[in-house]
């Protein structure tokens, strides 16, 4: 029993950066935003990322249509490649992503075609990520939505809204 108490701890104790170890995954150097605007900005503790999207690390994005060019699993990784880029661009940020305290919220947007309707599955990708690296702390109220066309063609883009320490 107390094998399984020190266990649970060890797990517990874990910081994002060795979940995300633990899932085979590297976070990427992204470039900075390269608009009229910028990936990040904190008021308060609360803060605000810009939307981006599955860039691969080739620098190309996943782009095309979900339900026509892209099937639903293939979004669904898109999506989960886009959190990982979010996570690289806090990383870059803070130093750390223990610093965060929760996921809050998170708008996804989906480059549909024009009958779809698993925009939600879509962006599982996304928040299934999240969850995996901070645990509860990654549960996040979030919006998906399909549109008709996203920058550069992207499959996938998102924002987010991190509560810090």
């Amino acid at each position: 029993m107390l094998a399984l108490v020190l266990l649970s701890f060890n797990l517990s104790a874990q910081t994002p950066e060795k979940k995300l170890s633990q899932l085979g995954i590297q976070l990427p150097q992204i470039p900075e935003s390269l608009g009229s605007y910028v990936d990040i900005i904190q008021v308060g503790n609360l803060v605000f990322l810009s939307g981006r999207g599955p860039l691969k690390a080739d620098g190309k994005y996943i782009v095309g249509k979900v339900g026509q060019e892209l099937t639903t699993d293939d979004g669904y990784r898109a999506a989960r490649l886009t959190a990982i880029n979010q996570l690289a661009i806090l990383k870059r940020a803070f130093g750390s992503l223990n610093k965060i305290k929760r996921i809050v919220k998170v708008n996804g947007y989906v480059n549909t075609a024009d009958l779809f309707t698993e925009q939600s599955i879509v962006m599982n990708g996304f928040s299934d990520l999240l969850i995996e690296v901070f645990g509860e702390q990654g549960r996040h109220a979030r919006t998906s939505v399909g549109v008709y066309t996203l920058p550069n063609n992207m499959a996938v883009e998102a924002e987010m809204i991190i509560e810090m320490k």
